[in-house]
């Protein structure tokens, strides 16, 4: 072999090492990338990275812009307030915030929004119209604060947020995580949860499908639903407009709404909010997950702690749901929660605690 040719060899092998080196380097970055998570990330009561670095990147030399939508009704309008001076503060993404209300809390919304410690808060105020539910839900005094027009904002979001590739829905607190391609949706489940198997009065163990659907009603059983099936939180979610558009996700929300009216398809021992039925069943098997550590809930369940002063200053997000929120008397975190809550200007929204009830006593 002439040493022409061997130079040649010896060329073509350390070019070839050299692809393999760059290319193993592109994946090592890669998998860095999708696995990224910043420490900091925390939403709502504590100290939050919005979106994880990984998630975030420049259009046209600007940050692309993150629309969330957070319901906010009158007599809940601190918490909703809570919840967007938490992120506002602690997140470097391009928020606008999308807060949906009636008619009669927007200018209560407006002037609250107009305080000094909000002023650089970007949002929209958008009016729910409840006449989208006319014929699909029902009066149930049971159900009580879940049959509120603003709890179904949820199913509306193209509607909410008409320009928006992808938006972020939440009750008081949430985090953005990636999807997989063709899902519409990123849920927490509850049986992964940290804070599952929640002990519901009259339903036992709510985690999971038969805790929330009739399993007696043929057209229940015709889905091939497995009764054991890890349910999910609604409260928190990330939401691929883009799918949910194509897959006409709100119409076949609104199909199971109407259909739970005719024939009430809805478990008899349902506690939790009456919007996680129908989503249930549009999701079967067909969204993406949340880390739970993103959705730590049920703090609002009962007024004893429930978890360590540890677990909850580790925790990514933490979630009043249930009947106890932290403006009201007994929750349990207040403290924590407080830290992000701006005083009505107004004075109409106050907190209710029980040091106040003692000093006007005395």
């Amino acid at each position: 072999m002439s040493f022409r040719k061997v130079n040649i060899i010896i060329l073509v092998l350390a070019v070839a090492l050299f692809l393999l080196v760059l290319h193993h380097n592109f994946l090592s970055l890669s998998s860095l990338l999708r696995n990224e998570v910043t420490d900091s990330g925390i939403v709502g009561p504590q100290p939050i990275d919005f979106v994880p670095n990984a998630l975030r990147h420049a259009v046209d030399g600007r940050q692309e812009e993150i629309p969330v939508v957070i319901a906010a009704s009158e007599d809940r309008l601190g918490g909703a307030i809570a919840a967007i001076n938490s992120i506002q503060h602690n997140t470097r993404s391009n928020v606008i915030f999308y807060i949906v209300t009636l008619n009669n809390t927007a200018d209560h919304l407006r002037s609250w929004l107009n305080s000094d410690s909000l002023k650089s808060i970007r949002y929209k105020i958008v009016n729910f119209d409840p006449k989208l539910l006319e014929g699909k839900v029902k009066e149930d005094p049971d159900q009580g604060e879940s049959m509120k027009p603003l709890t179904f904002a949820r199913f509306y979001l193209p509607i909410l947020v008409p320009s928006a590739k992808k938006a972020i829905y939440m009750d008081d607190d949430v985090i953005v995580q990636a999807l997989k391609p063709g899902h519409a949706a990123a849920f927490s489940e509850d049986c992964d949860s940290a804070s599952t198997k929640v002990v519901i009065r009259g339903a036992g163990n709510q985690y999971n499908y038969i805790g929330y659907l009739d399993y007696k009603k043929e057209r229940i059983r015709k889905l091939s639903m497995k009764a054991s099936t890890c349910s999910f939180n609604p409260g928190v979610f990330v939401a691929n407009l883009t799918e949910w558009k194509r897959q006409n996700i709100t119409n076949q929300l609104e199909k199971w709404m109407k259909l739970n009216v005719e024939e009430g398809l809805y478990s008899r021992t349902l506690a939790g909010s009456i919007t996680t039925p129908p989503l249930l069943i549009v999701f079967y098997q067909q969204h993406s997950t949340i880390d739970p550590m993103w959705n730590v809930r049920h703090l609002g369940s009962s007024a004893g702690k429930r978890y360590s002063p540890q677990f909850v200053k580790a925790a990514k997000l933490l979630h009043w749901n249930g009947h106890l929120k932290p403006w009201g008397r007994t929750a349990s975190y207040t403290d924590v929660w407080e830290k992000w809550y701006i005083p009505d200007p107004t004075g109409k929204f106050n907190l209710i605690r029980r040091y106040t009830e003692i000093s006007n006593i005395k």
